[in-house]
């Protein structure tokens, strides 16, 4: 087998069938499948039974650990040469795994990891948080899907390994957030191969309203502090983006309100270059999505992931760094929501 699929799984069976459903419909066949149920109340037992007589499936349920314990849990399990890490709420083109061939039959790699893009069948918000953690006008821009200079950190919504290279290095660390970028940083270090392959993409869901996305983007800030102190000098300038956005732009709203309070007729000026931004951020999402709503919607999404991330990495970079205390996260309810 050159190919094991390992998904943890809590609470989400409707995902795990649509999953299910489109490793089907693979053109090149050499895997199995580990499904990893992670403590889930709703389990996808029932989902993976139908599946059994069109994939080689395995199901184990484990007590609830988090994504990083759930995939080394997995991995321990797998027969295949290399891991496949994806998320539960991923669905693949038919020629995903296809591309993952050609690409490593080109020019082998120790670990590699895909872009991901908005299904058509995506809610209208789906596809505005979507376009604001791919789009060139974000930081999202920065984060993969065209080949760069700078190294290319896998994520594990769609992040493949050999697995000798993964038992190698522990796999997964107990990080609560930010453990897929830990893990590519490890094999950066021990001085593996890892590339971007551009055309091995998945429809990605990601989160469903912006509560959960601010959420998401919260810890990513705070987990990014996090890995710097367990990697220093991880950290680059364009880590410090958002956080500079988020100042910036508060900045420039007290500045407006100040002259708005004075009696200044020139009180819009500071609020220019928001407005700016923001119309800049409808128009591209609007032509790219074909859609004024999801271009409207967009710009919030965009200012979710960006104050988000950005509030996230100042509350840690204060926590740590000024009051030096340990390692955190803000929302911890469960590793999914």
């Amino acid at each position: 087998m050159k190919y094991s699929v390992i998904i943890p799984v809590f609470n989400r069976p409707d995902e795990v069938d649509e999953l299910l459903d489109s490793l089907t419909r693979q053109t090149v066949t050499d895997f199995d499948v580990i499904i990893v149920e992670d403590g889930s109340s709703k389990k996808c037992k029932d989902v993976c039974d139908k599946y059994v007589d069109r994939l080689t499936l395995h199901y184990y349920y484990k007590d609830n650990s988090g994504p990083g314990p759930s995939r080394n849990y997995g991995v321990e399990r797998a027969e295949g040469e290399y891991v496949l890490i994806l998320d539960s709420d991923c669905v693949l083109p038919p020629g995903f795994i296809e591309s993952i061939n050609a690409e490593l039959n080109a020019n082998p790699a120790d670990a590699f990891g895909g872009p991901d893009r908005a299904h058509e069948s995506f809610s209208m918000v789906q596809k505005a948080i979507s376009y604001s953690m791919t789009s060139f006008f974000t930081t999202g821009g920065i984060r993969g899907g065209k080949k760069k200079m700078d190294k290319f950190y896998p994520r594990s919504f769609n992040m493949g390994v050999r697995r000798e290279v993964y038992n190698a290095l522990g796999g997964f660390s107990r990080m609560r957030f930010g453990e897929d970028i830990d893990f590519s940083i490890r094999i950066f270090k021990n001085d593996y191969k890892c590339r971007l392959f551009p055309d091995a993409w998945v429809w990605h869901k990601r989160r469903t309203d912006m509560k959960k996305f601010f959420k998401q983007v919260y810890n990513s800030g705070i987990a990014r502090i996090n890995l710097m102190k367990r990697h220093p000098g991880s950290l680059k300038i364009v880590h410090l983006l958002p956080a500079v956005f988020t100042l910036g732009t508060l900045s420039l709203v007290l500045l407006s309100v100040i002259l708005a309070v004075l009696g200044s007729c020139l009180w819009i000026l500071p609020l220019l270059p928001i407005l700016l931004y923001s119309l800049l951020l409808m128009i591209d999402s609007a032509v790219v999505n074909r859609s004024l709503i999801i271009g409207i919607l967009s710009v919030v999404a965009a200012f979710v992931q960006l104050y988000g991330y950005g509030f996230g990495f100042i509350q840690a970079w204060w926590e740590r760094c000024v009051l030096k205390h340990g390692e955190f996260s803000a929302y911890e309810k469960n590793f999914y929501d």
